[in-house]
């Protein structure tokens, strides 16, 4: 796991901690930045002890609202705490200073005229730690020695016995939730458990063009399979305690995509993870419509199959 502990001109990882948490950071630690110590004015110390107090907690709320969202736009960030533009460069730029966020260019998938593309604010991999409380390297160690002593299938059946306890949870949360109203519970429930999820509409997807001489039935049929895809919903987990093991064992990352189908009721399919580079672990869940045909469709082929009339 990367620190900033020996990289000059960033705060070490404890004192990381100690801002995203709140806590005073200790002036002159190792690899401070001097940028969360008192400043050299000279004014009366209750007032710079309140000041700093209030500048570390904005700064806390900054970074766990990019935590939250995930890559995020100044104007984005500053518009949900109520921060003047001034007053969210400064946060930003602190927290950039200090390792614990980075900038990214936004995707575009329309033309943006001229112009420079959004810059975008993701929380690091120190910045992520300090909100971190259920990992560490001697789960890794465990982990491989389990893999060399036993086999990669002793990985899986602990993966599926690690979640299994989640689901068993989760599952009692679920069970009176009406079907349309299970992805909002879980990710309410994830959220409880420290995930920081979230639940939408899954974005509707952008339709390619439909080939020269292409058959009006095959252009029908793609448009449907597009329908079908923008009537699902997407589950979005912002945070992953286990990151930095599930990098080494995706076990982890499938054992809990096996979990969240079974406790939907729907077939899902996981788009992106925190463990593989990804800013947030995205499932995409598979709309009631085609979840129906697809279940119909899979009896009717057990059916023929058993040959009966298809």
């Amino acid at each position: 796991m990367r620190t900033a502990d020996t990289e000059p001109g960033r705060v070490s990882l404890a004192a990381a901690h100690d801002a995203v948490a709140g806590r005073p950071v200790r002036a002159g630690s190792p690899g401070s930045s001097g940028l969360m110590s008192p400043v050299a004015a000279p004014r009366p110390r209750g007032e710079l002890s309140a000041q700093a107090r209030a500048e570390r907690g904005t700064r806390a709320r900054v970074a766990r609202l990019i935590l939250e969202l995930g890559p995020s736009t100044a104007s984005l960030i500053g518009g949900r705490l109520g921060l003047t533009p001034a007053a969210i460069r400064r946060h930003l730029d602190n927290l950039l200073a200090e390792g614990l966020i980075e900038t990214r260019s936004a995707r575009t998938y329309a033309s943006r005229g001229r112009g420079r593309p959004a810059r975008l604010f993701a929380i690091t991999d120190a910045g992520r730690s300090a909100f971190e409380h259920a990992y560490d390297d001697l789960a890794s160690s465990a982990l491989r020695f389990l893999a060399t002593e036993a086999g990669p299938a002793a990985v899986e059946k602990f993966a599926r016995h690690q979640v299994s306890e989640l689901e068993r949870r989760y599952g009692a949360v679920l069970a009176g939730v009406a079907p349309g109203e299970r992805v909002r519970a879980l990710a309410d429930a994830l959220s409880a458990d420290g995930y920081a999820a979230s639940a939408s509409a899954a974005p509707a997807p952008t339709p390619a063009p439909a080939p020269a001489g292409a058959a009006a039935g095959a252009t029908a049929m793609a448009g449907e399979a597009a329908a079908a895809l923008a009537g699902g919903e997407q589950l979005c987990q912002h945070h992953c305690p286990v990151a930095h093991v599930a990098e080494e064992f995706p076990q982890l990352c499938e054992a809990e995509t096996e979990a969240f189908s079974r406790l939907l009721g729907r077939p899902v399919q996981r788009l992106a993870t925190i463990a593989h580079g990804d800013g947030i672990c995205t499932t995409h869940v598979t709309g009631h419509s085609l979840a129906d045909r697809q279940g119909t469709s899979a009896q009717a082929g057990a059916e023929c199959r058993g040959g009966q009339p298809c």
